[in-house]
This record gives C-alpha cells, structure tokens and sequence, in this order.
C-alpha cells in the first residue's frame, strides 16, 4: 500500500511510550553520573586525606604535650634538688628549657653561636669546644636564619624551629603513605610516627627534624621522577646529618630501576648529587681548621668512634639479660631492636617500594655499626619509612570481626606504650639518666 501525506502514522501504545521514555532517562541519568562521578571521587578523597591530616596533626600535638610532661618532671626534680641544697630554684621556663637543649642540642648551638672551630688541639676530647666540629652545619644554619626571624633569642629559635619541622616531617609521612596506599594507612602512619618515643627529638634542639623533611622531600621526588630535585633535597639530607647519607642509597635504587626501565640516564643526578652535601661539608671543616681529614679526627678522639660490627649493641643485650635493672642504656637497645626488627619484618610483608627499605637498612646498619652509641629509639626514628609498612601491615577493624578487634585494640595499646614511653623517654634524657 501506499502511504501518501495524508495518511497517518501508526502511533506507538502507550507502553512503549513508557519504556522508551525510561529507557532515555536512565541513559540521561547513567551520562550524568559518569560526568559527575570523577569530581565527586575526588571531593571525597580530598574530605578524606584533610581528615587524616587533622588527626595526624592533632596527634602530633598531643605527643608534643606528652614531651613537656617528661621535661617537666626533670624540671621538677631540678626545683626540688636546689630547694634541698638551700640554693636559689631555677626557673620552670629555664629548666624545660635546658631539657630540650641537653645533649646534642648544646653543640648545635655552639655551632649556631660561634661556627667551626679554626684548629683543632691533638687528643681533643669532649669537655673541649672544639669538639664542635663533630656537628653538622645545616640545623645550626638554620637556627641561625630562624633567629633573625623571631625574637627571643637562639635557644627559642632552635625549640620553635624544631616544632614546625616535626609537623612538616609528619605531613610528608603521610604524603609518602598516601602514595602507595590510602588515606586510612596514612593516618596510621601519621599517627604511630608522631607517638613513637624516639619523636621526642622532635622537639629537642636536635638535627633530625631537619633531616627526616630533607630525605621525606627527596623520596617523594624519587616517586615523581623529579631527579634534580630528588638529588638537591638529598644533598640538604647528607648536610645534616652523618646517618642522612643513606638517601645516597634510595637514589641510587631509584636511578638503577629508571634506566632499566626506560633508559632515563637522567636518573644518574639523583645519585651524584645526593652525597655532595656530606662531601662538602668534610671540605669545609677542613679548610676552616686547617687541616685533612678532621671531622674524622674528632669522631674518634672526642667522641670515641670506631666500628663494632654490631657487638657494642650485643654487649648492651647481654648486660640486660643478665642484669635488667643495672642500666636504662640497656633496657633502650632491648626495647630499640624488637622495635626495628617487628617494623623491618612488617615493611617486608606488605612489599614496601624498594628505594625506601635501601634508605631504611642503611638507617639501622649504619646504628649497629659505631663502638660507643649503638641503636636508640630517636636512630629508629630517622628510618621513617618502616613506620609507613607497620601501618600498611596493620590489619584493619573491617576484617573479620574477632581478628578486626584484636587489631582495634592492639592498635590502642601501641599507643598507650608509646606514648608513656615517649613521656619517660623525655624525662630520662632531660636526667642524663641514659645515652641518647
């Protein structure tokens, strides 16, 4: 039949209507959630990684408290013993003061304050200032800077500076976590990095601060690819301090695996530049006292330095065993050694990037190796890394449920154990009661 213009179309029934218009509704609507969905995801994982960076910052504070507790208690010790012997009482704001400044934190100062020394006297031992050479140079440089920009003098300066790297250092461990999980194991990790007792050098006039920010930098860099800037951030690391000179390894593993991979000899800036901040540093100490060699000179004479291979920290286990409460120095490389060795299993388990195990096994031989000071909590600190496996390692409360609260609660005894230890490592330290 023909169908001229005057005929009619057929019209569809009304259930075909209805269907052809859900059809194109539910298209509308599946087109509509692709194009939202991408923004959405990330609102969420932004809403996300800001409240793992509160909790991880609000963390850090708290721990921070717990080291004014430990520093208050030496602080009192000190009022008490000055009223017994009949002497004025120093201050409270002086004595946490001096707590926080003990140790190691007088020689940065006294670098801070008076530079490297210009001669160095033959069998120079710690009691002498010159034994200041030991020290390196970037944290009293940037006491330095920070004194010009804050009032109240060298020591608020290094105290106030240390504050705001250990939140940086805090930040870039989650960031470091952030890339190679989610933002539950950056939280942890925030978390278990902020509450360990060896952070009490973040509030301390010490180094490490200032080197955990430099390496976390030059790792992130590493995963970017960014060479020249991965190598810079190195070089800053090694300046610092003698055990930064492990980022040279992270660098190294990194460039190997780039040039394997993809033939990027571009890589190979990360590895040459990384180690010319401790080279430079050698340079300079010997140009300014006048002789080769004297950094090495001062580690072995003032500080009695030399290499045990690991038997001065099996010596401290064996004096433990035999004799727990002879020494807190032993209970301390007991307690150090199960901590690394859970933390180096745990990283190992959940395949962490090898880059950062180099940098994290360079950490603990180079703290096995010296004949005086062997493994301490604030030298399991700097490898900062482990902390990122624990917490990748950790089960979470979302698995079956008996297993998911064991987790829960064994997570909250950490925790606890660390933070008490954190409170008693302070005061510990602040007494002399123990090596740091």
């Amino acid at each position: 039949m023909t169908v001229n213009e005057s005929t009619p179309l057929p019209r569809p029934d009304p259930a075909t209507r209805v269907v052809a218009r859900a059809t194109t509704e539910s298209t509308t609507r599946r087109t509509e959630a692709m194009a939202t969905s991408e923004p959405a995801t990330g609102r969420l994982e932004r809403h996300a990684w800001r409240r793992a960076l509160a909790v991880g910052m609000i963390t850090y504070a708290v721990t921070r408290l717990c080291v004014l507790v430990g520093a208050a208690v030496r602080a009192s010790q000190r009022a008490v013993d000055a009223r017994l012997a009949g002497v004025p009482e120093p201050s409270a704001q002086t004595s946490v003061s001096d707590v926080l400044t003990s140790w190691d934190g007088l020689w940065y100062l006294a670098v801070a304050r008076d530079g490297y020394p210009t001669s160095i006297p033959e069998n120079v031992n710690f009691e002498q200032m010159e034994a200041r050479a030991a020290f390196f140079p970037m944290f009293p440089g940037a006491i330095r800077l920070a004194d010009s920009l804050v009032p109240g003098g060298d020591t608020v300066a290094a105290l106030l500076l240390n504050l705001v790297l250990g939140a940086l250092a805090v930040l870039l461990v989650g960031l470091l976590a952030r890339e190679i999980a989610d933002t539950t194991v950056a939280t942890r990790a925030m978390v278990l990095f902020a509450v360990f007792p060896g952070s009490f050098v973040l509030s301390f006039a010490y180094a490490e601060a200032l080197m955990i920010v430099f390496a976390g930098c030059c790792l992130l860099f590493l995963r970017d690819e960014r060479w020249l800037l991965a190598g810079l951030a190195g070089a800053l690391a090694t300046a610092t301090r003698p055990n930064g000179v492990a980022i040279v390894a992270a660098c190294a593993l990194a460039a190997v695996f780039a040039i394997r991979r993809d033939r990027q000899w571009k890589a190979l800036l990360a590895p040459l530049l990384a180690p010319l901040g401790f080279i430079g540093f050698m340079l300079y100490v010997d140009a300014v006292a006048g002789e080769r060699g004297a950094w090495f000179r001062v580690q072995t004479e003032a500080w009695g330095e030399g290499v045990s291979f690991g038997w001065t920290a099996v010596r401290s286990v064996g004096e433990f065993v035999t004799d727990p409460l002879a020494s807190p120095t032993g209970a301390l490389t007991v307690a150090s050694i199960v901590a690394v060795t859970f933390m180096a299993w745990a990283s190992w388990r959940v395949r962490l990037p090898w880059e950062w195990l180099a940098y994290s096994a360079v950490i603990v031989a180079m703290v096995l190796l010296p004949e005086t000071v062997t493994i301490r909590p604030r030298f399991v600190f700097a490898a900062f890394p482990l902390f990122i496996g624990v917490a990748m390692w950790w089960p979470d409360r979302r698995d079956a449920s008996e297993r998911g609260e064991l987790a829960f609660h064994g997570w909250s005894l950490v925790l606890l154990a660390s933070g008490a230890g954190l409170v008693g490592l302070t005061g510990l330290y602040g007494a002399l009661g123990a090596i740091p």
